[in-house]
């Protein structure tokens, strides 16, 4: 993915649309693929001193509590950017009240967006797949972080609900949702970035329903069809039943006793910041930041 190319199956309208809705409770899935990526974070060689939750709400809200847990001694920070209903959505679930002594002596809990070089840590669980534009929000994330911190993230891939697309192709539908973007592709962005020794990994999980309309349910709490040439009208109550009996047809799985099945794909990564460096050429421009940095190393 070039420098200037956008996802070209998302709609960035209906993306910031679904961006700003205000998350009473994050999906299940996104809770459990928060609590495997804590999991990884073992692999980490220090703690940080701090760390910020990049839009927690629909991340995880319980994950955002196992990972405050895992490093209760470093300060954390909570930018949730959905809308101002969602920071304070925010702010009621995880601020400490007054009366709460770790409000006073633990460490400081803050909200809103992270000043440039100032985090050891970032983690965005299951945020990227429905970026319109990932590149700027990955070198948002490059800009918060400290020289040496490191970012976790998590979204989803290219197998996700790769049952329903072959569905719809079979019977002419359009497209049920945009292109999912592959591991290999995130790790190109994260260089381009500027940041470093990006690792990632994949895995599919694959999760059964007991019925059409339970299925349905959740994949509207995962999302909305993103896709620019997706269907732009309302459907009605015979399209609602085809789709059922459909889903009831192709995806009973005899291995699972007859439950839906349905494959998502999921992608971690992580990728540290490094020292900055200088392409040296006639005229080379620094950032003052980086400037100090560089400045810094030098003495040492």
């Amino acid at each position: 993915m070039s420098e200037q190319q956008l996802p070209p199956t998302i709609d960035p309208i209906a993306a910031q649309r679904w961006h700003a809705r205000t998350a009473q409770a994050s999906p299940w899935l996104h809770e459990e693929v928060a609590r495997r990526m804590q999991e990884r974070l073992q692999w980490m060689a220090s703690p940080p001193a701090n760390w910020c939750d990049w839009d927690p709400l629909n991340g995880g809200i319980e994950g955002h509590a196992l990972v405050q847990q895992q490093f209760a001694q470093a300060a954390c920070r909570i930018n949730e950017t959905s809308s101002p209903a969602g920071l304070q959505r925010a702010q009621q679930l995880f601020a400490k009240p007054w009366w709460n002594p770790g409000r006073w002596s633990g460490p400081a809990q803050q909200f809103g967006k992270p000043e440039d070089a100032s985090v050891q840590m970032l983690w965005a669980n299951m945020a990227l797949h429905t970026a319109a534009n990932p590149q700027a929000l990955i070198a948002q994330w490059h800009k918060a972080l400290a020289t040496g911190g490191y970012v976790m993230f998590s979204c989803l891939g290219p197998d996700t609900v790769r049952e329903i697309h072959r569905l719809y192709a079979d019977l002419g539908w359009p497209v049920p949702g945009h292109s999912m973007t592959d591991m290999h592709d995130w790790g190109d962005m994260l260089v381009h970035a500027g940041f470093a020794e990006p690792v990632m990994d994949m895995e599919r999980i694959t999760l059964t329903f007991a019925t059409p309309e339970r299925l349905l349910r959740e994949l509207r709490e995962l999302g909305r069809n993103l896709h620019p040439q997706r269907f732009g009208a309302l459907r009605g109550r015979g399209f609602r039943r085809r789709l059922e009996e459909a889903l009831r047809e192709r995806l009973a799985d005899p291995a699972q006793d007859g439950p839906l099945a349905l494959t998502f794909e999921i992608i971690y990564g992580h990728a540290f910041k490094p020292e900055p460096r200088v392409k040296l050429e006639a005229s080379s421009a620094v950032s003052l930041d980086d400037m100090r940095t560089m400045l810094r190393k030098g003495r040492q």
